[in-house]
């Protein structure tokens, strides 16, 4: 059938945690918000998931105001529920507590109609393992440079 349209990344989301582990979750939304996603006025930048009473909760994602729907908009950053397995949420709230482990979405996407977040479990990076993500991915982007400067017969 029609595969996944990507609808809002979290760029940060990789560069300020290492991510151990990924999740699809569903999330329910008002009609007005819908609209939104699929417009594609969505901001996963401050975002963050939340355990509380056996139920997942995505806060701080912004879902930006429907233009035409004056009387039943809805709130931009209000809390929105995350759909998951309890076998799901209860791996994730051990992992949360026993290793200190954020649950951060990562990508915002619509497939087979349904709007679907990729959650990651990720620890905060300290500033040095960030400096030598940087260098790492400098060292392999000058090393494919090299590798495709030799094949085209460059020296």
């Amino acid at each position: 059938m029609s595969e996944d349209q990507t609808i809002a990344l979290n760029r940060k989301a990789r560069h300020e945690y290492a991510i151990e582990e990924t999740f699809e979750a569903g999330l329910v939304l008002t009609g007005t918000e819908i609209k939104s996603v699929r417009a594609h006025k969505v901001s996963l930048t401050e975002a963050y998931a939340r355990i509380e009473g056996g139920e997942a909760y995505l806060v701080g994602a912004n879902i930006a105001l429907w233009d035409t729907g004056i009387r039943d908009n809805h709130d931009p950053k209000r809390v929105r529920k995350l759909l998951l397995h309890a076998a799901q949420i209860e791996d994730l709230t051990r992992k949360t507590k026993a290793k200190g482990l954020t649950i951060i979405p990562l990508k915002l996407y619509i497939t087979r109609g349904r709007a679907k977040v990729e959650l990651g479990l990720g620890r905060g990076k300290q500033l040095h393992d960030k400096r030598r993500d940087i260098a790492d991915r400098d060292s392999r982007r000058e090393m494919a440079r090299a590798i495709a400067d030799s094949t085209r017969g460059r020296h």
